[in-house]
């Protein structure tokens, strides 16, 4: 890579003749791994051999395995550069399906900013390092030299794609490429993905349970309220390993979106505690609990405005 990023992402995002595989094997050619897309503009499918990581997943994913299939199962994992496995008998019925490309940022050394909003590209424009900037559907990705940890929804509207996810390739952008700041790389906390705690009681975030007493503007009877919370929670609960502070904001984002019509309150902040509460009892910080479950709130009320 360049020290602006020309050499290797100089490549047109589209081919004269539309061929995904053209741009693909071009891009290839410039060290950026690539995937071929499929309707809905994701990954296709593992293969029966592959289906639900039976294989035991790429050796480059998260938890080693030793899938060495032919086909482009496993998503961002199966994205390569060598030209004779992307143009192969097992990738060849894919192209001829593929509807978009996809590449690796992270296998390219790059880091994706993905602004899916005109408040997230507002944020961005103050907040972080002007960079390539390449148009989207709803926003823009901006690239950044370096790679870092992936992690959706930093903040509303904002995911971090790098080394375990995939971009869409939607063309070079526009603008020098930045070297990937401290800003971008502070988005990302590691959670902790150790043993939920065992001490007392007094050692957990104060809880609040939601009640109708802090819920006087809530259009909703309390066991709707209670129910979907509670199945909220459980799904916090169930990311044991990895993963419960962005499911703390997913749950957070549809439990506060069930609210936006009402007049309120509806006691969102009892709501809030309380998936706080569960994010931590299975080992994610408390800081990052609460930044999660709070842009989740957030980004359901700015999604209704």
């Amino acid at each position: 890579m360049t020290a602006d990023g020309t050499t290797r992402l100089s490549v047109d995002g589209k081919h004269p003749g539309g061929s995904h595989l053209h741009t693909a094997l071009a891009l290839a050619a410039a060290g950026v791994p690539v995937l071929p897309l499929r309707a809905g503009k994701v990954p296709f499918g593992n293969c029966r051999t592959c289906k639900d990581n039976a294989c035991g997943g790429r050796p480059h994913m998260k938890a080693a395995g030793p899938c060495q299939c032919p086909a482009p199962c496993h998503a961002w994992a199966a994205a390569c550069t060598d030209p004779h496995v992307i143009t192969s008998p097992a990738w060849a019925a894919v192209w001829r399906e593929a509807v978009g490309l996809a590449y690796h940022p992270g296998g390219a050394g790059l880091t994706v900013v993905d602004l899916d909003n005109a408040a997230a590209i507002t944020w961005a424009r103050e907040a972080l390092p002007a960079t390539r900037i390449v148009p989207t559907t709803r926003g823009e990705h901006w690239l950044y030299l370096g790679a870092m940890p992936s992690a959706n929804a930093v903040r509303p509207g904002v995911d971090v794609k790098s080394l375990t996810q995939y971009a869409r390739w939607l063309g070079p952008g526009t603008g020098r490429m930045a070297v990937l700041p401290a800003a971008v790389r502070a988005l990302v906390m590691k959670e902790d993905t150790t043993p939920a705690r065992r001490g007392v009681a007094s050692s957990l975030p104060t809880r609040t349970p939601w009640s109708r007493e802090v819920a006087t503007g809530c259009r909703h009877t309390g066991a709707y309220v209670r129910t979907g919370l509670e199945r909220g929670l459980a799904l916090v609960r169930s990311r044991t390993e990895s993963g419960a502070g962005s499911q703390a904001f997913g749950v957070a984002r549809f439990l506060a979106a069930q609210h936006t019509a009402c007049p309120g309150p509806c006691g969102l902040a009892a709501i809030g505690e309380e998936i706080v509460t569960a994010a931590v009892l299975v080992g994610v910080p408390e800081a990052y609990a609460r930044r999660a479950v709070t842009n989740g709130l957030e980004a359901a009320v700015e999604r209704a405005a």
